[in-house]
């Protein structure tokens, strides 16, 4: 018995998790950065890089080589480096770890991975953008399974203290649970967004981004009034106020960079040119602002769906609508609850 609860709280699952979702925040930031430079197809073949084996390049070529050639190689070693963080991650939680659920969430974790492998090699061979489309879904996904399993492991989760009744829990878990699918369909309308083929109708773009637009203020209200709901009733618990910090300090952000990435994208809005303090102002296609402005929109935005993953998990652990049901003294020594 007493083995076995040491091995539920061994801390190595726990440290690996928090790991791989470290590890798996750059790769998001880096495959962002090869939709933004276009640079998807600077290597033809897959999963070779110009017939070498991915981890047999020269490095000579890939450090000294174009841009692209370097951003696209680097995705893939990246991409390999957390593929391997997965089977690890796999093989400590079933030595380590006690919960069936838990070992069998480390095998979705590792399907996960091996399909988003699968959708990006695709993406090259085949050269489509809706697999590209795809594969800038399912990544975000994983990142938030990543930090799901760090939460799962966590203290706050494992500990055996009850949940907090009040008559408001029942509101802020349905909030949470909404807008972590708020912000996955957010996900999804942007990377529509960035994958629209370049002759596609002008109305259908258009299309895009007021749905984009519209998700984007329905989804800060409900940020807002999450935050809200939270320091109103549980500041106390101070895992979920901490979250509900973070996700509001992430939506100013994510807004922020969404405005930046139309100006140095597109343009500004003609109602805005008269109050814009920069009249010499010009869109430098590909240049240095323009491509981290944009790239950075997109790794908030998984950002912002891990955040809310947490919170809207943490939710439904910590908070109870009812009190539970309090054990007699009495009653505890034959296991009977009153």
């Amino acid at each position: 018995m007493n083995q076995a609860v040491e091995s539920v709280c061994s801390p190595w699952p726990h440290r690996w998790a928090v790991l791989l979702a470290c590890a798996t925040f750059p790769l998001l930031w880096v495959g962002g950065l090869v939709t933004t430079t276009d640079a998807g197809m600077a290597v033809p073949d897959w999963p070779n890089t110009y017939g070498y084996n991915l981890f047999l390049y020269p490095w000579q070529s890939w450090l000294a080589g174009p841009w692209d050639l370097f951003v696209e190689h680097g995705h893939r070693l990246l991409a390999s480096g957390v593929g391997m963080l997965t089977i690890g991650l796999v093989a400590i939680f079933w030595r380590s770890h006690e919960r069936r659920w838990l070992r069998r969430l480390s095998l979705a974790a590792l399907a996960l991975v091996i399909f988003q492998g699968v959708l990006g090699g695709m993406r090259v061979l085949l050269d489509e953008q809706t697999l590209a489309m795809l594969h800038g879904c399912t990544g975000p996904l994983f990142f938030a399974l990543t930090v799901a399993m760090v939460v799962f492991t966590s203290q706050t989760w494992q500990s055996d203290a009850r949940p907090l009744a009040n008559p408001a829990a029942g509101h802020v878990r349905r909030l949470a649970v909404a807008t972590a699918v708020l912000v996955y369909l957010q996900l999804v309308f942007g990377a529509v967004l960035r994958h629209v083929p370049v002759d596609s109708e002008p109305g259908a773009f258009l299309l895009a981004v007021r749905f984009h637009l519209l998700l984007a203020g329905v989804l800060v209200l409900h940020v807002l009034l999450i935050a809200w709901s939270i320091v109103r009733h549980f500041r106390a618990q101070r895992p979920l106020f901490r979250l509900a910090l973070a996700l509001c300090g992430l939506i100013t952000l994510q807004v922020l960079l969404g405005a930046g990435t139309w100006i140095f994208k597109f343009s500004l809005p003609a109602w805005a040119v008269p109050w814009w303090p920069f009249p010499s102002f010009t869109i430098q296609a590909g240049s240095w602002l323009q491509t981290n402005v944009i790239t950075a929109h997109v790794a908030v935005g998984s950002l912002l769906l891990a955040t809310s993953v947490a919170l809207a998990i943490l939710s439904l652990r910590l908070l109870a609508t009812s009190p539970a049901p309090v054990s007699h003294p009495a009653a505890r020594k034959i296991g009977v609850t009153t």
